[in-house]
């Protein structure tokens, strides 16, 4: 879980907060605007096909907010090319507090890296509101192509048949595909990427054993493991999950120091008022904390823990620094 410092206030940024005051009362119009966001529906775009992490979480938080703030929050998915169709939408949004993005690990942290041509930087292009959930992944085979009994007996048979064995992801620089190409670093092993449109066709082909395994969130991963269609091999936080305390953490199995855990977040286009910023953090914040939502989440294996705007875009450089260095040692393609 991540742990975030106290953010600091620039010279600048302390600048244009005493400069932001008048300018609103220069423009009461644009004041009023902002002070009735919101007045119609909101949407929140997905970049991926309904039913994986992503699309779980948006819509869980989103119902909340509907319900807090009075207006419908809509889902919409857009897939496509490893979720950079969704965040394009987004990031060349008007910057009115209507559009929002569920983005996460993959399409904020990996994408950079991944792919040269983005018309937009997944920093500059948008405002953070809040980081929403931390979720461990659960590594899932299926039991009838793969009969092993953890993660050893997998590493194992992975070496003697470099790049036999299959694993699936939600498309290129997904969170399963960066969590993969971690293992298999820290592992000296050699699987076969096989990119899908998002999870939930992933998954569906994993269960009907057309590929062997994946490394995923636990919203899609626990319920078919819980009605034993799947086996978990492990998770990749350094502490097990409270919802599924029987599955042993990696480092416990021997690949010692692993972690690769995926995150999800809200995020608007850039230039979106700070006052909507702030009211959708607060909200968001007290709705991922209070207990409609919370011990939903946790039960999936996910973790809330928000903090500030500033805080996530912080998390966000950080993560691509360190992701985008996975990248180039696995030497990872957008193909």
């Amino acid at each position: 879980m991540p742990h975030y410092p106290p953010p600091i206030p620039s010279r600048r940024a302390l600048l244009g907060g005493l400069l932001a005051a008048p300018a609103l009362t220069a423009f009461p119009g644009k004041a009023r605007a902002q002070a009735g966001w919101p007045d119609r529906p909101v949407r929140i775009v997905v970049p991926f096909t309904p039913g994986g992490s992503t699309d779980i979480i948006a819509r869980a938080l989103g119902a909340e907010l509907q319900s807090a703030l009075g207006q419908p929050f809509v889902v919409e998915n857009r897939g496509g090319a490893g979720g950079t169709v969704g965040c394009e939408v987004v990031a060349h949004a008007p910057p009115d507090g209507y559009t929002l993005l569920m983005g996460h690990i993959g399409t904020l942290s990996v994408n950079p890296s991944l792919y040269r041509n983005l018309t937009y930087d997944t920093v500059t292009s948008f405002a953070p509101i809040v980081l929403a959930a931390v979720v461990p992944n659960v590594m899932v085979v299926n039991p009838r192509k793969m009969p092993t009994g953890g993660i050893q007996e997998l590493i194992a048979l992975a070496r003697r048949r470099p790049g036999a064995l299959t694993y699936g992801s939600g498309g290129n620089g997904s969170a399963a595909h960066i969590a993969m190409a971690a293992f298999n670093l820290a592992t000296g092993t050699e699987m076969t990427h096989v990119p899908y449109r998002g999870t939930a066709p992933m998954m569906n082909d994993l269960i009907g054993g057309t590929i062997d395994l994946t490394f995923t969130g636990g919203p899609p991963a626990l319920p078919p493991v819980r009605a034993g269609l799947l086996r978990a091999l492990g998770v990749s936080s350094r502490e097990r999950l409270s919802g599924a305390p029987d599955i042993p953490t990696l480092d416990e199995q021997g690949v010692t120091g692993f972690d690769a855990t995926q995150w999800y977040g809200l995020l608007a286009p850039a230039g979106t008022p700070r006052p909507i910023v702030e009211r959708l953090n607060a909200e968001s914040a007290r709705i991922l904390k209070g207990e409609a939502l919370r011990p939903r989440l946790e039960a999936e294996g996910a973790v809330s823990s928000p903090g500030t705007p500033e805080a996530f875009r912080d998390f966000i450089l950080a993560e691509r620094t360190r992701w985008g260095e996975v990248v180039r040692r696995a030497d990872m393609r957008a193909d």
